[in-house]
């Protein structure tokens, strides 16, 4: 038996097997007008080909809770009722093929407002259709980006409402896992890190300090989902600064144990995007070390990213114990259908879509 295509349940929600597609931003939603933050036709093809080609569990891209929240402005919003009636085709094809339909919900703070990615990316200003940033401090990312309004607590708390309110909505097309983005630089993060957060307030400092915004989000959202069904938080394992104070394993597995204490389910471990000077030893399975470190101190599931390319590689974290699943972003966009590719390799029952079997015919 395959340890990468056993099914695993989380609460009352069993997941068809280890390979997971991870969130990734398509950049391809309108950016105003009625069908702001809206998916498409093309999210709907997207995310229903990795679906059918056999992954256990299909994570929409990171979507803003509110406006100002989205990394760019052609990215997925959840704070409208057509947003969330587009998100409900999605979720109802995604499950249609056996898979777990899930979304993130994110707010990238101080990272927000940026250019697409094929057009050089970096800060989009408002001149031309960006807005004004907002961080846990006035600490710019880097050269060349805005220095962020720090948010006020009043605004903090609006933040918190934003991810319950969009939980409630993702709840109500038809998703059955959300995931709230910590990492990557964005404004969770932001808080968690104290290269970002210069903060002398309750939100700020010690290590409670800065993980207050963090577990105030995840309770919240935890709050309004429901109880037989899981939430998954994405964490940065480390910020790869080791030459100043910056957040740390160490404290990834502390944030771990508290989160797991207000009901998050599962750590989607992936690490970095705090500083773009940031020295990251990136090689095959680089990130594993966390999600092993962070599962053994912690005690609770976690999946870990990054290139992760190979089924005997996938396999091995899994049955390792590394790991409890894997999560696959660009070579799920390269191969749509990796997992019945590598349970074919492995040796595991998986099945091909039936309308595609005069392709595949007796290899499926």
């Amino acid at each position: 038996m395959s340890a990468l295509f056993e099914p695993i349940t989380l609460r009352s929600l069993t997941i068809p097997n280890r390979v997971w597609m991870s969130p990734m931003c398509m950049y391809s939603a309108a950016p105003e007008g009625p069908d702001e933050g809206v998916a498409t036709d093309f999210h709907l093809a997207h995310l229903g080909a990795r679906a059918a080609g056999g992954a256990g569990l299909v994570m929409v891209e990171a979507t803003g809770v509110v406006p100002q929240g989205r990394i760019s402005p052609w990215d997925l919003g959840l704070w409208n009722d057509r947003q969330q009636e587009q998100l409900a085709r999605i979720a109802a094809l995604i499950a249609s093929h056996g898979a777990v339909p899930a979304v993130q919900l994110a707010h990238a703070g101080r990272k927000a407002s940026t250019r697409q990615p094929w057009v050089g990316g970096g800060p989009l200003p408002v001149a031309d259709g960006g807005w004004a940033v907002a961080g846990a401090a006035p600490v710019a990312f880097g050269d060349g980006y805005p220095v962020p309004h720090e948010l006020s607590v009043e605004e903090i708390r609006d933040v918190v409402t934003g991810f319950a309110d969009a939980a409630r909505r993702a709840l109500a097309a038809g998703i059955e896992v959300v995931e709230v983005h910590g990492a990557h630089g964005y404004l969770i993060h932001q808080f968690l890190s104290p290269v970002a957060n210069r903060r002398t307030d309750g939100y700020g400092g010690s290590f409670a300090g800065r993980a207050r915004l963090a577990l105030e989000v995840a309770a919240a959202v935890r709050t309004v989902w429901p109880a037989d069904l899981p939430v998954f938080f994405r964490l940065s394992a480390t910020d790869w600064l080791p030459e100043e104070p910056s957040w740390t394993v160490e404290e990834s597995v502390l944030l771990a144990k508290e989160l797991q204490a207000v009901g998050i389910d599962l750590i989607d471990v992936s690490s970095g995007g705090m500083s773009p000077n940031a020295r990251i030893e990136i090689g095959p399975g680089y990130q594993v070390p966390f999600a092993e470190r962070i599962r053994t101190g912690a005690g609770l599931p976690v999946s870990s990213v990054g290139l992760i390319t190979e089924p005997a590689q996938a396999e091995a974290i899994v049955a390792d114990g590394r790991a409890d699943a894997v999560m696959l972003g660009r070579e799920l966009l390269r191969d749509p259908y990796w997992p019945l590719h590598a349970a074919r390799e492995l040796g595991a029952e998986r099945h091909w879509p039936r309308q595609y079997g005069f392709a595949v015919g007796s290899r499926g």
